[in-house]
C-alpha cells in the first residue's frame, strides 16, 4: 500500500510479496522490500523476531506424533477440480489425554501464517494447562504453509491467482473443522469437547470459527485478534497511537527524540556523503541505498518493540533507556542508533542484514492482497504521517497478482460492525483476550458482549503473552489472566458435562 516508486509503499501497509513473476518483482522490489518493515506483523510468537529470547526446556519430540489428512482443495465449489485434496500436516500430544471413554477434552491449536514447528514450544498455553484439563493437544498447519502445501510443490501452489486463490481463511477454517471431525471420529471420541485456540491471526481464526462452527469447538481462546481492523471499524492510525503510548509512557524524551529523528536523517542523507555518515554511525550491513532503507528498518523497530514488549525484556524500555543514556557529538543520530544497538544486542551489523524471505512473508503477502486488508496508517506524531491509500492497495496487488483485494469480505463473511449489538444475539463461549500495550488490541474485543463472549484483558499486556510459555519471571498480571482464562473454559467444559449427562439419559 504505498506508491509503487517508494520503498515507503511496503513498510507501513500488509505484506504482500509476490514469490511470482520475476520481473514483476524486480520492478516492485523497492516496495516488496519496504512492506516487509513497516506493515506491522501478525504474529503470536513475536519473541523469535526481538533476537533476545530462546525456548527454555524445550519438549521432548517423542511426545508429539505427526499425521497429514488427505485434504480437499476446495471446500466449497463442486467443480472437478475442487475435489483435489492435498495433505495437511497435524501434530497431536497424547500425553496428558483422560481419554475418549472418559470425553476429555481436546485442545485445538490453530495455526496461522507460518508452519507449525515453532508453535509446539511456544504456545505454551496448550502444554501448561494440558494436565489439569487431561487434554488431548492437536496443532493443526494453515494450508500453503509448512508441509500443507497443495499442487504437489510450492512453486506450483504460488504459481498464480489461479492456484493461490485457493489461499485464504475461509477455506482454512473449513479445513481445520474436517481434521477435528477425522481426528474424533479415528479416536472414537464423539463426546470429547474441542476448545480451539490461536493467537493474532490465529485468535482471528479461532473465534471465526467458534462462530463458523459452534457444532464441532465448545469454545475458542482468541488471543491478540485484530478482528476489527477491517472495513473503517478501528480508526486506521489506532495501531501506531498505541504505539506512540507505549514509547511516551517509557519516556517522553525518548519519544521527542524519535520523533524529531525522522526530519534530521533526511537532513543528513541530503548531504555530500550523507549516506556514508549515517552508514557509519548505524554500522550498516551494506550501505545504504537511500535513507527510506533506514527510515524503513527503525519503524519496523518501534513497532516490533511495542507490539511484543514482553517482560522482562521488555524491548521499548531497552530502547529508551539507550536512546536517553547516550550523549554525542552526533546529537540525536548516535542516541538513535544507540537504540538500534540495544534493540539487536552486540552483533556484527546492523540495518540491511541479509535476509531471506520467509514463507510467512510470501504467504501473509497474499492473504493482505486478497482478503486481510487491514487500513494501518499513522498520523502526525512519533512517526511521520503515513495515510491509508486502498487504491494504492488496489493497483499494488493488481500488478502483483492480476486480481483487486476484496477490502469488505472479512466483514461480510464474519461481522465485525456493530459486534456488541450482533453477536449477542448468537455467539456463544469466545475469549477475547488482549493486552492493552499491543497496538493491536486496538481493534480487539475489549467490552464483554454477553455472558459468554467475554473480554479479558491486562493493561501492560502485549501480543499474545497469555498463551506463551509461562515462565517464573511472569508479573502477576499475566498469571491472573492465565487463570482467568483457564477458569473460564472449565466453566464452559463444566457446563457442558453435565449438558451431556441429561442427553445420555435422555437417550435411553
Amino acid at each position: 500500500m504505498k506508491h509503487f516508486h517508494s520503498n515507503h509503499l511496503s513498510m507501513r501497509f500488509p505484506m504482500f510479496s509476490s514469490p511470482l513473476i520475476p520481473f514483476l518483482l524486480f520492478v516492485l522490489s523497492t516496495s516488496a522490500t519496504a512492506l516487509q518493515y513497516r506493515f506491522p506483523r501478525l504474529n503470536p510468537v513475536g519473541e523469535k523476531f526481538l533476537h533476545h529470547s530462546q525456548v527454555l526446556n524445550p519438549l521432548p519430540l517423542d511426545d508429539f506424533k505427526t499425521y497429514y489428512y488427505n485434504q480437499t482443495l476446495d471446500h466449497f465449489n463442486y467443480r472437478p477440480e475442487s475435489y483435489t485434496t492435498f495433505p495437511q500436516r497435524y501434530i497431536i500430544n497424547f500425553k496428558y489425554w483422560g481419554g475418549a471413554n472418559s470425553s476429555a477434552p481436546i485442545f485445538a491449536y490453530l495455526g496461522a501464517e507460518a508452519p507449525i514447528d515453532d508453535d509446539l514450544d511456544f504456545i505454551g498455553f496448550m502444554t501448561d494447562n494440558a494436565i489439569q484439563f487431561n487434554a488431548l493437544l492437536i496443532y493443526i498447519e494453515h494450508r500453503y504453509y509448512g508441509k500443507s502445501i497443495p499442487f504437489r510443490s510450492r512453486d506450483e501452489a504460488l504459481r498464480n491467482a489461479s492456484t493461490l486463490g485457493y489461499f485464504n481463511s475461509a477455506q482454512a477454517v473449513a479445513d481445520y473443522a474436517d481434521i477435528l471431525i477425522h481426528v474424533k471420529k479415528e479416536l472414537h471420541a464423539n463426546y470429547s469437547p474441542v476448545i480451539v485456540i490461536g493467537g493474532s491471526y490465529g485468535g482471528m481464526l479461532a473465534s471465526w470459527f467458534r462462530l463458523k462452527y459452534p457444532h464441532v469447538a465448545l469454545g475458542a481462546l482468541a488471543s491478540s485478534a485484530p478482528i476489527l481492523y477491517f472495513d473503517d471499524i478501528t480508526p486506521h492510525d489506532g495501531y501506531y497511537t498505541v504505539v506512540n503510548k507505549d514509547f511516551r509512557g517509557v519516556s517522553e524524551t525518548c519519544y521527542e527524540t524519535i520523533k524529531k529523528s525522522w526530519s534530521e536523517i533526511e537532513i543528513v542523507a541530503s548531504q555530500p556523503n550523507g549516506l556514508s555518515i549515517l552508514d557509519q554511525e548505524f554500522k550498516t550491513c551494506r550501505p545504504l541505498r537511500g535513507y527510506s532503507e533506514l527510515e524503513d528498518y527503525l519503524w519496523s523497530m518501534y513497532a516490533t518493540a511495542a507490539q511484543y514488549n514482553h517482560p522482562p525484556g521488555y524491548p521499548v524500555t531497552r530502547i529508551c533507556d539507550a536512546i536517553d543514556g547516550t550523549f554525542s557529538v552526533n546529537g540525536t543520530l548516535s542516541k538513535i542508533a544507540a537504540g538500534v544497538f540495544a534493540f539487536r544486542g552486540n552483533i556484527s551489523c546492523y540495518v540491511n542484514e541479509p535476509r531471506n524471505e520467509t514463507e510467512t512473508d510470501v504467504g501473509w503477502r497474499w492473504q493482505s492482497c486478497s482478503e486481510m486488508v487491514m487500513p494501518i496508517s499513522s498520523d502526525d506524531d512519533m512517526f511521520p504521517p503515513y495515510p491509508f491509500d486502498l487504491q494504492s492497495v488496489i493497483s499494488y496487488c493488481n500488478r502483483l497478482y492480476g486480481v483487486p483485494p476484496r477490502p469488505h469480505w472479512a466483514t461480510t463473511y464474519y461481522g465485525g460492525h456493530d459486534i456488541r449489538l450482533v453477536l449477542q444475539r448468537f455467539g456463544s463461549n469466545i475469549i477475547f483476550s488482549n493486552g492493552l500495550k499491543d497496538p493491536y488490541s486496538i481493534a480487539g474485543v475489549l467490552l464483554n458482549i454477553s455472558d459468554s463472549l467475554l473480554a479479558v484483558y491486562t493493561t501492560n499486556g502485549s501480543h499474545c503473552l497469555d498463551i506463551l510459555k509461562a515462565k517464573e519471571t511472569d508479573p502477576e498480571w499475566v498469571v491472573t489472566q492465565r487463570k482467568t482464562e483457564v477458569g473460564i473454559i472449565k466453566g464452559w467444559i463444566s457446563e457442558y458435562y453435565a449438558d451431556l449427562e441429561k442427553y445420555k439419559q435422555m437417550k435411553q
